[in-house]
């Protein structure tokens, strides 16, 4: 099997159920959800199996689950069965509790950084944000699995959580936005 197809040499490419421009916003949502999951790559080839066993069985669970919510994201006109479902969510937000119950209660916003990890974590968490924009628009023009978009925003808020927890394992603060009050009681 060749690479190339030259079927999109026009602009055009294929979804579940037809063809769509390139820069359609079906394409656009499933496009930046599988960002998303290139970026997860970068973040695990920077923890230490050793410090991060947990995070890294997590975040490897959590791409098979991104690439499901691509696939459902690029279902146009006849439907199957969606992968991403409730439960996806809810345990999404068990995992959320547990990281976040490693860092200390937050006074201030924090600022991307800290850690290596923690870092590309932060990116992790913008990306999920920008394409839970993209599922956003999506919706309101086009039938789409509304799970998607709550598993998105959940996981924005994991990569928060497992941003911090990286700081704590690595020894190294939050960078806490300095020019604001406490807002967080």
């Amino acid at each position: 099997m060749k690479l190339y197809t030259r079927t999109g040499d026009a602009g055009k490419t294929s979804v579940v159920g037809g063809r769509v421009d390139k820069d359609a916003i079906r394409v656009e949502a499933y496009g930046t959800t599988d960002e998303v999951n290139a970026f997860v790559s970068e973040v695990l080839v920077r923890m230490e199996s050793s410090k991060y066993a947990d995070m890294i069985q997590d975040l490897t669970v959590i791409q098979h689950e991104l690439f499901d919510a691509g696939g459902d994201l690029a279902q146009a006109g006849k439907k199957r069965d969606y992968q991403v479902s409730a439960e996806m969510v809810d345990r999404l937000e068990e995992w959320i509790d547990r990281y976040d119950q490693e860092a200390p209660d937050i006074r201030r916003f924090i600022l991307p950084g800290g850690s290596a990890v923690s870092s590309a974590l932060h990116t992790c968490r913008v990306l999920t944000r920008r394409a839970e924009r993209r599922v956003v628009t999506l919706s309101r023009e086009e039938e789409t699995n509304q799970e998607v978009q709550r598993y998105l925003n959940r996981l924005s808020d994991l990569f928060f959580a497992m941003a911090r927890a990286a700081n704590v394992r690595e020894g190294v603060q939050d960078v806490e936005y300095n020019r604001g009050k406490d807002v967080f009681r």
